[in-house]
């Protein structure tokens, strides 16, 4: 039975029976797969520890008759410090979680594979302000699975366009001053500017950005009516994260 022998990151971990557990990895060679791992709750498993939640490793598998089975897996990384931290569990749950909503199985997206690998590195390092992070990584998941933003042209007459206050959910575009605003949402320019500079900065460099407060949650907000809006299902990691922090605000 032939094997596939690749590097993933597992986005979604379940129980199955007593002793095994189904994983989700997203591959870069494969895609997203579900992945059997015989015996990997044993607490002497050699699987154990290469099917955590955020384990980035090198993976062979070989296919079943209705999903892969794990044959061999070594770490690369395991991400596991994010266990220790609230926020950044729940920002690394948020990230894997966009993943399994953005992604069919077995859709190979190496562009996708490698800006999820980055942004957890990313993460790790807290070399970036969270939101941010969050923020660019929502704008790269979108443009990497068919739902990019058309910001540089009007998405109705195609003039060219520095900047722009509606933005089109049904051409996934900014819309001129001189066309007719419908079938979208009303943006600051603030906001479309930022939008502009996340989708064309590698994720890297987007330190260089010093935006308000008030600017962020606008930002948060137009991506999350975005994901919304292209997807089936909303990523559920980041809502009780919210309501606490916005408890913590008002105590």
């Amino acid at each position: 039975m032939a094997g596939f022998d690749c590097k993933g990151v597992v986005i979604k971990v379940r129980d199955y029976g007593e002793n095994d557990k189904i994983v989700t990895i997203f591959t870069d060679k494969l895609g997203k797969i579900n992945v059997i791992a015989r015996g990997a709750k044993r607490s002497k498993s050699k699987f154990l520890s290469v099917t955590l939640p955020f384990c980035f490793g090198q993976y062979m598998v070989y296919r079943g008759k209705g999903m892969y089975n794990l044959n061999e897996g070594s770490i690369i990384n395991s991400f596991q410090e994010f266990l220790n931290d609230l926020d950044s569990l729940t920002y690394a749950s948020y990230i894997c979680e966009l993943i399994d909503i953005s992604m069919i199985e077995e859709e190979s997206n190496r562009e996708l594979f490698k800006i999820l690998v980055t942004t957890l590195y990313l993460l790790k390092s807290k070399a970036l302000d969270n939101e941010l992070l969050l923020r660019a990584y929502e704008v790269n998941v979108l443009r990497n699975t068919g739902y990019g933003l058309n910001l540089n042209y009007c998405s109705l007459c195609r003039k060219k366009i520095n900047s722009s206050n509606y933005i089109s959910l049904q051409y996934y575009g900014g819309i001129c001053d001189d066309c007719n605003k419908s079938g979208g949402f009303g943006i600051s320019r603030v906001t479309y500017n930022l939008l502009k500079f996340l989708n064309s900065t590698p994720m890297d460099k987007i330190y260089r950005l010093n935006i308000s407060e008030e600017a962020k949650l606008e930002l948060k907000k137009t991506l999350l009516l975005l994901i919304s809006n292209s997807y089936s299902r909303v990523p559920k990691s980041l809502q009780m994260f919210d309501f606490i922090k916005e408890c913590e605000k008002n105590e």
